[in-house]
């Protein structure tokens, strides 16, 4: 039975990462800054509520790491993401919170060896439930399984 240490701490990281996901879809949609972002969620997003929307405590440090991390490795983590798709498809075609949800998902299958493969991509199927239906899900699953066999072996 987890700890209720372990509970609030995966609650925290959950937060992090649909917080991660919305920053770095911001980040696409409005060119903000890295740090200005990063200031902007610690002050005015994490653990507040914003239009009767409560955002949950978040693990900054972690919610720091993976839009970081996503920022700085982005042509790496967008070169593997596009290996996964079929001929037909780019990364362009997909729209922007998908981009972002595998970016992230991507970022922490390559960097975050401290979080078990199937609990990454189970997160991000939650992540995903949150900006769509069922059919996306399935996609999300397929590309980030494939990410994890190359970039974890």
């Amino acid at each position: 039975m987890p700890s209720h240490q372990a509970k609030s701490r995966s609650k925290a990281r959950a937060a992090a990462r649909l917080a991660a996901v919305q920053a770095l879809y911001q980040h696409e949609m409005e060119s903000v800054s890295i740090p200005a972002l990063l200031h902007e969620f610690h002050n005015h997003r994490l653990g507040a509520t914003i239009e009767d929307v409560e955002y949950a405590e978040a693990d900054i440090a972690f919610f720091d790491d993976i839009v970081t991390g996503v920022s700085e490795r982005r042509d790496e983590i967008d070169r593997i993401i596009a290996g996964k798709l079929t001929a037909d498809w780019t990364l362009d075609r997909l729209d922007k919170p998908m981009r972002q949800i595998l970016r992230a998902g991507t970022y922490e299958l390559m960097a975050r060896k401290d979080v078990p493969v199937g609990a990454a991509i189970s997160e991000y199927l939650d992540v995903t439930d949150a900006f769509y239906d069922r059919r996306e899900k399935g996609f999300v699953n397929g590309i980030l399984d494939a990410v994890a066999k190359e970039v974890r072996g």
